[in-house]
């Protein structure tokens, strides 16, 4: 079994909420086995994949790491990008995104504060500076007359740019003011779980939960493996 099966039916059961107790008694094995599935410490058969795909409601392709969509299907974006890559995993990877993005905003302005997606689109333009910027340099040839920030600092000072938004939007969202920026009302805070945001983006939500796995499987493992409680 390759590494993403475990991590991703722990990210599902725990998305759901269950116990390790719960879903092993449901699928008709021990805990403990279940703890060593979850774990990667043992492989199982073909059929249990099968069998906790259908528990889960998720495809084969999905817990094998082979689908970024539960169902196996491709992700569609609610407005396709004007340019969509001919390869499958770059279109998959850029639709994703973008409904990630736009679930993002839907939720940024469902709280009625403009300076909060003021703050989340300072930080995200900043990370692709950075990112397109370093695409850029890889070929000394390309001219720098593009931009107006020279290339020693760019990385650095957009670096910094993203962290300061980053941290507006966690004091904003906190309820404090930032000069003339006003702060979150309470009772404007967005009350989300998977199971609402499932139900409220449902044509979107799978995207950001696949966002979230894979990014997770791309960190060094601890976010998945450390702070895991059964």
């Amino acid at each position: 079994m390759n590494s993403y099966f475990p991590r991703i039916i722990t990210l599902l059961r725990k998305e759901r909420g269950l116990s390790q107790k719960s879903v092993a008694e449901s699928l008709g094995v021990s805990q403990a086995l279940l703890s060593h599935y979850e774990k990667g410490i043992r492989e199982c058969g073909l059929d249990f994949v099968v069998k906790i795909a259908d528990f889960y409601g998720v495809s084969s392709d999905y817990l094998l790491g082979r689908a970024a969509n539960p169902s196996g299907i491709p992700i569609l974006a609610p407005q396709q990008p004007a340019c969509i890559s001919h390869s499958a995993q770059v279109s998959a990877e850029q639709r994703l995104l973008v409904n990630a993005i736009t679930l993002l905003y839907s939720v940024l302005e469902n709280c009625k504060n403009e300076n909060l997606a003021k703050e989340a689109s300072t930080y995200l333009f900043a990370s692709f500076y950075r990112a397109f910027r370093t695409l850029y340099a890889s070929n000394p040839k390309n001219p720098e007359d593009l931009f107006a920030v020279r290339k020693e600092l760019a990385g650095g000072y957009s670096a910094a740019c993203a962290e300061v938004a980053l941290s507006n939007l966690a004091c904003l969202l906190s309820g404090k003011d930032i000069g003339s920026a006003k702060g979150l009302d309470k009772s404007d805070a967005p009350t989300l779980s998977p199971k609402e945001l499932a139900s409220a983006y449902p044509d979107l939500a799978p995207s950001l939960f696949s966002l979230i796995r894979q990014i997770e499987l791309r960190m060094d493992g601890s976010t998945s493996t450390k702070k895991q409680k059964t």
